[in-house]
């Protein structure tokens, strides 16, 4: 009888689902201490909860080595020449830190033509592979974009980047790893579907984060008719209204230039806030993680945290009680026991099969 395995793994201290063949629940993990595990000492039960409020007993706990498969998305909008040098230099180190094994995919924003004007547009650069010539030659080839089309990417790698099903050997070490501010503005897709896309990919999310909050505002109080201003896109300005005043009029917010400064910061503080807490909430559901870097020079030290995590990992697994094939959510709780000075920040849960 053909039955589904739910693989949930822990990876730099996370876990994440992914569906397998056989009624098995495995994981991979990585504790934030710097000792190594007694892997006598592994857990009973996956945390106090298990799934879905019922534990659930471990039954498989051991190391693994096995090669991961990762997304780099280079948020390069706006970006001048210097900028755009220092984005390739952070992501060929991040390249070099990786295993042999890690297959990576570069992804990045690009200006095209259309209807007579420039449209940001995603490009795939380079498709999942271990070939580092090519990894750093798709690098070299980055551009830059006039917008960001974020959340677009976002459901792109999901659907294109990550389309085919894992190969044994890395089911359930898929990640995502942005480069970027988060702020959207020109996608025609929206955050919720972004989310949803990468959640049933089984895609762990890593963002770093980079400040650009105070160029962006000083270029938006300057007078549209000024050299180097910016201004909110049109569906920036829209999703502001849906999102903070609904009941305003379409109309007060379709004309950027007859805003008030006051207006333009507000607006621009609340999109800024909104991104940072759409990357958190996304890394943590997904059992990702996001780091900060004030600039790009920073961004550097970042990619290597993110790649030192992706190389630490444990694997456990379980058989889930709930035989039901239904598509529903299910949250996971995973806690360490008998096991000092450690911690686990995990994903919530996943996606059961269906029939």
């Amino acid at each position: 009888m053909s039955t589904k395995q739910i693989e949930v793994r822990l990876l730099g201290s996370l876990v994440c689902a992914m569906l397998l063949l056989a009624p098995f629940v495995a994981a991979s993990a990585a504790r934030q201490d710097p000792q190594q595990t007694n892997q006598q000492q592994r857990p009973r039960t996956v945390g106090s909860q298990g799934e879905d409020g019922n534990p659930q007993r471990v039954t498989n706990f051991a190391t693994t080595e096995a090669p991961f498969e990762i997304a780099l998305l280079l948020d390069t909008s706006g970006s001048t020449r210097e900028e755009l040098g220092l984005i390739r230099e952070a992501a060929k180190a991040f390249i070099d830190l990786l295993r042999s094994g890690d297959r990576v995919a570069i992804v990045a924003f690009n200006n095209a033509p259309q209807n007579g004007s420039s449209v940001a547009t995603i490009e795939v650069l380079a498709a999942l592979t271990n070939d580092r010539q090519m990894l750093r030659k798709a690098i070299d080839n980055i551009g830059t974009s006039n917008g960001t089309p974020f959340y677009d990417a976002l459901g792109r790698i999901a659907d294109r980047v990550f389309r085919d099903p894992p190969s044994a050997k890395v089911r359930g070490r898929r990640a995502i790893v942005a480069l970027t501010d988060g702020v959207d503005s020109s996608s025609d897709s929206g955050y919720d579907d972004a989310r949803a896309k990468l959640l049933h990919a089984g895609l762990a999310s890593y963002f770093i984060q980079v400040n650009t909050e105070d160029y962006v505002e000083d270029r938006l109080l300057k007078d549209c008719q000024d050299d180097g201003r910016l201004s909110l896109s049109a569906k920036q300005l829209e999703r502001f209204r849906q999102l903070f005043v609904p009941t305003a009029q379409k109309e007060d917010y379709q004309d950027f230039c007859r805003m008030g400064q006051f207006e333009r910061m507000d607006i621009s503080r609340k999109l800024y806030n909104l991104a940072r807490g759409e990357m958190n909430g996304l890394a943590k559901d997904s059992g990702g993680k996001n780091f900060v870097a004030a600039t790009l020079q920073e961004a550097r030290a970042a990619f290597a945290q993110v790649a030192n995590e992706i190389g630490t990992q444990y694997s456990l697994g379980y058989y889930p009680s709930n035989k039901l094939h239904n598509g529903q959510f299910r949250q996971i709780k995973v806690e360490l026991r008998s096991v000092k000075d450690a911690s686990v920040r995990a994903r919530d849960g996943y996606y059961a099969p269906k029939q």
